[in-house]
């Protein structure tokens, strides 16, 4: 079991700052996993508070047979997109600040969902296969496929540079 999950089972035997340590241990991860969906900072801690809000409410709903960090970041990604279902996001570039798109920075923004979702959980998150593959709804393959997928558009966007990072 993790130590986010014995940190949770602290907190359901009645230890209040066992759900601090929780908070630490996940918030600002989530809310970047989350941001990667709504492009929205503020929106995305919003929508983080809420899925550990939803730790607290529904104590019955996370049965302990994931990790706590997959079954917040499947909770997290369930909500982000209930939240650009509801405001139908677009998101326009003004043609001034499409010409700089193609940095480091921005390459990961111009994957696909799915593919930048792959690359955020199991790169940045550390997450296995398996986990992202919780997360995201997919099979292990399909991550698996993604990812490969990432890394060939990746190196497209960054050019022979990128090559290195990769």
């Amino acid at each position: 079991m993790d130590a986010a999950a014995n940190s949770y089972r602290r907190f359901l035997d009645g230890d209040e700052s066992a759900f601090e340590e929780i908070m630490q241990e996940l918030f600002c991860g989530l809310v970047f996993f989350i941001n990667g969906f709504v492009h929205d900072p503020h929106a995305a801690e919003d929508i983080a508070i809420d899925a550990f809000s939803d730790l607290v409410v529904h104590r019955h709903r996370y049965n302990f047979r994931v990790s706590l960090k997959t079954y917040l970041y499947m909770v997290g990604r369930s909500r982000a997109l209930d939240y650009l279902r509801r405001r139908r996001i677009l998101r326009f570039t003004e043609l001034s600040e499409a010409h700089g798109l193609a940095d480091d920075s921005a390459a990961l923004a111009q994957l696909p969902r799915d593919m930048a979702a792959a690359v955020r959980l199991v790169y940045f998150e550390e997450m296995t296969y398996a986990e992202a593959a919780r997360v995201m709804g997919k099979k292990s393959k399909q991550v698996d496929n993604l990812l490969y997928r990432a890394k060939r558009e990746l190196q497209s966007i960054l050019g022979e540079e990128g090559m290195e990072l990769l």
